[in-house]
């Protein structure tokens, strides 16, 4: 029994845990929806949270990755004098958010798409009640109190799941519906968050200047880098309203949602990884952040190898179960088969990106985010136009991708050389390590939980003798 609460009280446990109940919940969520409306309203609620994903960057990319670098391993003074800038800064933002929603609105009437008009009536008031719930989740992962985050996550996603059931059986499953409904889950996880004391609110008297400035010079940069992110992932959404159409655009999401499956290791560990990683680089030790990057981005990308295959198998099964029959004979499958040949990929983008934020290069991160950006949609509009459908979309994918890593890479190498093949056999040491240690953890009956900071002696050690 010991045993079991101590695997619970894992960190790396917790997030990817966390990460995957919600993405079940998500899926969960995805069906109902995909049943419950029709493919035109289904791609304009894609179309809304997209945009609305775009717009809030302004706001998270200001001041996610500035939070947890500034406020993890923090004492108490300074972690106070953070939690208040940032609840400064996003106040600030979100007020403009909310400003721009009602000068937006006067414009309105000559908005002649509708899955434009639907995210300018209600952007602003969404930001507004999810600013508490937004910061909170900051508060905890840069805490490293993932079982708080999933509490978090968890009332969220599975409030509003249950308000879009209660609208399938009352008969009212509009889109109209939907948005109310998220609406109201958004009000009521922010005000946990807040009654439970994790949103840090109290602290707003303890922000100071300097804190506030040193959040602002660092979260513009990253502002940049998440907004182009984010702009990069959104520009596909664009192309595919305004070029193919909103039903297209269902079918689109509907393929790329079940990357989920790779999305959800990936979110894990880079929330467990960032403090790991930043925590190195404010010792000092250039050695131990480049072999934390390829520890999680080689192991990561090992693991994901037969989820990857078994994808690729099963992708006709997996769209008839989430999106029902009507997109079961779609492109929605080869869709997801595209995106899982990439997908070995995804670990070592992310990676890297992460490092060169925590080694303070996030300006780095910018301008490839950009070139990203630019070859997406030189690609993607390229791809309609030669084929005439979403494969296209999908297919032109790999190029900004490709493009990330050979950037990433070149930076970190100036900070500290290392091979791009040295990631791959880390990883795949480091796989080896903690298996063993699981394996002979079960056989022994150990009372300890195998971690992954344990292998950095010995891994370190294999990486030189590789390189």
């Amino acid at each position: 029994m010991k045993k079991i609460r101590a695997g619970l009280k894992n960190k790396h446990f917790l997030s990817l845990a966390g990460n995957g109940i919600m993405s079940v919940l998500g899926m969960a969520t995805i069906a109902l929806l995909y049943r419950a409306l029709s493919a035109e309203d289904t791609g304009k609620w894609v179309f809304f949270l997209s945009m609305l994903l775009l717009v809030d960057t302004f706001r998270s990319g200001f001041i996610t990755t500035a939070f947890i670098k500034f406020y993890a391993g923090a004492d108490e003074k300074r972690t106070a004098e953070i939690a208040g800038a940032t609840w400064y800064v996003a106040g600030a933002i979100t007020a403009v958010l909310l400003l721009l929603n009602l000068i937006a609105l006067l414009f309105a009437d000559r908005i002649a798409n509708e899955s434009v008009m639907l995210f300018l009536k209600w952007f602003g008031i969404t930001y507004t009640v999810t600013l508490p719930f937004y910061i909170a989740t900051c508060v905890v992962q840069a805490e490293q109190r993932f079982d708080r985050l999933l509490y978090i996550r968890f009332i969220n996603q599975g409030l509003f799941i249950l308000l879009v059931i209660l609208l399938i059986v009352m008969d009212a499953a509009t889109l109209q519906h939907i948005i109310y409904a998220n609406l109201a889950t958004g009000i009521v996880t922010s005000l946990f968050t807040v009654l439970a004391g994790w949103s840090r609110i109290s602290t707003f008297r303890s922000r100071t200047a300097s804190a506030i400035r040193e959040m602002f010079h660092f979260g513009k940069y990253s502002v940049g880098t998440t907004l182009s992110a984010n702009l990069f992932r959104t520009s596909d959404t664009f192309l595919i309203t305004f070029l193919l159409g909103p039903a297209a655009l269902a079918i689109y999401n509907l393929g790329q949602r079940l990357m989920e499956v790779v999305e959800i290791p990936l979110r894990s560990f880079a929330a467990t990884g960032m403090p790991e990683l930043s925590a190195a680089y404010n010792q000092g030790n250039r050695e131990l952040v480049i072999f934390t990057m390829k520890k999680y981005a080689g192991m990561l990308t090992v693991a994901l190898v037969p989820a990857c295959f078994a994808a690729v198998l099963l992708a006709d099964v997996a769209i008839g179960i989430i999106g029902g029959s009507q997109y079961a004979d779609s492109e929605a499958a080869n869709v997801l088969r595209i995106f899982m040949l990439f997908a070995l990929l995804y670990p070592l983008d992310r990676f890297l990106a992460l490092t060169l934020d925590v080694i303070h290069k996030p300006k780095i991160n910018f301008i490839k985010v950009l070139i990203m950006l630019v070859a997406n949609v030189v690609a993607g509009y390229t791809g309609i136009k030669l084929l005439g459908n979403v494969y296209g979309v999908a297919l032109g994918n790999f190029v900004p991708i490709v493009i990330a890593i050979i950037i990433g890479y070149k930076a970190l190498c100036r900070f500290q050389p290392f091979t791009l093949r040295s990631v791959f056999t880390v990883g795949y040491a480091e796989a080896r390590h903690v298996l063993r240690k699981l394996l002979l953890k079960a056989r022994r009956g150990e009372k300890k939980t195998p971690d992954f900071e344990t292998g950095y002696a010995s891994g370190a050690k294999r990486d030189h003798q590789e390189e």
